[in-house]
C-alpha cells in the first residue's frame, strides 16, 4: 500500500530562517514586517531576491496577501503564489505546500512567512471589528463565546475532567517553557515563573489563568524552502522536510465530534509518522503548538508520546525539560517567546537541528516534530517532521 506523503520524504529542505523582533507594538505595517523577515531569511540562506520564485503565507484576514509581497520583492511572474486561510492551524501546512511545490518542480525557491500585528492592531476576539466568518460563530456570538480563551476554556475543562489533570499540571507546562525562554534572547518573557506566581495570577476564563495563555505579539517569521540537493550547496546544513500532513479538526457544532478532550492530531499523527518513516520515540525535540497550556498536554498524548491521561505525570517528571527524554518548546513557545501562529516553532526546530540554539541546545538533536494548532475552532490542523541532514 502506498503511504500518502511518502514521496515528499527528505526531498526538500529548509535552508534559511528569519524573524523580526517580537514586540507589543511594532510601529510598522504587516507588509514591512514581512519584508524584513523575508530579507533576513534570504540572507541566512545565502540567497537573494532574484532567487525567489514562490511565495506562501497564511492569515486570518489580518495581514498582507502574497501578491503584494511578491510585487514588493520584485517577483514579477511567481511560479507559486498561495494564500492559505488559517492562523496556527495552517502554519505547518504552509511549509508543506512549499515543499510539495518544490518536490513537484513547480518552483525552486519558496519563501513561507507569517506577519501580524496581533497586539497593536488585530487582536483575536477583540472588540470593534467584525466577527470571523466561520459558520460556527453565528451560534457562539449570541452567548458571548467569541474570544479564544473562552473557546479554549471549554476544551481545557473537557481535558482536565477526562484526564484527571489539575491546575498545577497546567502550571508545570507554563513554568517549564518559561525556563526555556530564559535561555532565549528573542523571548518576550524571560523572568522565572514559580508555581505560586502561576496559581496567583488572575483568571482569564476558567480553567485558564493568565500564564495559561499565549502572548499576543507583533512580529513576522519567514523560512526558505528549496530542494535538498540545492540546499547542500548553501551555507547552513540542510534541515530536511521528512513529512508534512494536514488534517481535519473539531468545530463546535457542525462536524460531529463529541469529545473535545482529544484533538484531531490523534487522527492525523499516524499518517504523519508513516510518511516520515519514523515513530514518536524517534523524535528528538517537539515544538508543540501552545496557544494555551492544555494543548501541550493533549498533544503529548495525541501524537503518541505518552498514553491517554499520562501527559501530566510525564511533564511533572521533567521529561519535557531540556534534559528530559522529549524536550518540548525549547524556545519558550507561544506562552513565553511570542505568538507568531506556529512559524516561530519551525524556526526553533531548524536552529535545534542545526545545533546552533546556544544555551538551550538539545544535545544530539536529529529529528523534530513541529505542530500547528491541533484542530480546534478552525476545523483543521497540520504538522511537520524535520530531520538533520546526515
Amino acid at each position: 500500500m502506498t503511504v500518502p506523503g511518502h514521496g515528499l520524504r527528505d526531498r526538500t529542505a529548509i535552508t534559511g530562517v528569519g524573524w523580526t523582533p517580537y514586540s507589543k507594538n511594532s510601529g510598522v505595517s504587516t507588509l514591512e514586517l514581512a519584508l524584513r523577515a523575508i530579507s533576513a531569511a534570504l540572507s541566512d540562506a545565502g540567497l537573494g531576491l532574484r532567487d525567489v520564485d514562490g511565495l506562501v503565507t497564511h492569515s486570518v484576514g489580518d495581514s498582507v496577501p502574497a501578491a503584494a509581497v511578491a510585487a514588493c520583492l520584485g517577483v514579477r511572474d511567481p511560479r507559486l503564489l498561495l494564500d492559505l486561510n488559517g492562523g496556527g492551524s495552517m502554519s505547518s501546512a504552509a511549509v508543506g505546500a512549499a515543499a510539495t511545490a518544490v518536490a513537484a518542480g513547480q518552483a525552486e525557491t519558496v519563501v513561507v512567512w507569517r506577519s501580524l500585528n496581533a497586539r497593536s492592531e488585530f487582536r483575536m476576539g477583540g472588540t470593534g471589528r467584525a466577527a470571523p466568518t466561520l459558520v460556527e460563530f453565528q451560534y457562539q456570538v449570541p452567548y458571548g463565546l467569541l474570544a479564544p480563551p473562552q473557546q479554549y476554556a471549554l476544551i481545557g475543562r473537557a481535558y482536565l475532567q477526562r484526564s484527571g489533570a489539575s491546575s498545577e499540571d497546567l502550571g508545570r507546562v507554563a513554568i517549564t517553557q518559561r525556563a526555556h525562554a530564559a535561555l532565549n534572547d528573542r523571548a518576550l518573557m524571560r523572568a522565572p515563573l514559580t508555581m505560586d506566581q502561576y496559581l496567583g495570577s488572575r483568571w482569564i476564563a476558567e480553567p485558564l489563568r493568565l500564564y495559561d495563555c499565549c502572548l499576543e505579539t507583533d512580529a513576522a517569521i519567514a523560512v526558505i524552502v528549496t530542494s535538498a540537493e540545492r540546499a547542500r550547496d548553501l551555507p547552513h546544513p540542510p534541515v530536511l522536510i521528512s513529512a508534512a500532513a494536514t488534517g481535519g479538526g473539531h468545530s463546535y457544532f457542525s462536524d460531529g465530534y463529541t469529545d473535545l478532550s482529544t484533538s484531531a492530531a490523534r487522527t492525523m499523527a499516524p499518517r504523519l509518522f508513516a510518511a516520515a518513516g519514523i515513530g514518536p520515540r524517534e523524535i528528538s525535540v517537539a515544538e508543540l503548538y501552545d496557544a494555551f497550556t492544555p494543548l501541550v498536554l493533549m498533544q503529548l498524548e495525541d501524537y503518541g508520546f505518552c498514553a491517554p491521561g499520562q501527559a501530566a505525570p510525564f511533564v511533572a517528571a521533567g521529561e519535557t525539560a531540556l534534559d528530559g527524554t522529549l524536550p518540548v518548546n525549547t524556545h519558550g513557545g507561544h506562552l513565553s517567546e511570542g505568538y507568531v501562529h506556529g512559524l516561530n516553532h519551525v524556526v526553533e526546530a531548524v536552529l535545534q537541528l542545526r545545533g546552533v540554539a546556544g544555551a538551550r541546545q538539545v544535545s544530539g538533536a536529529e529529528t523534530a516534530l513541529v505542530t500547528g494548532q491541533p484542530g480546534y475552532v478552525s476545523g483543521a490542523t497540520s504538522a511537520l517532521v524535520l530531520r538533520r541532514d546526515s
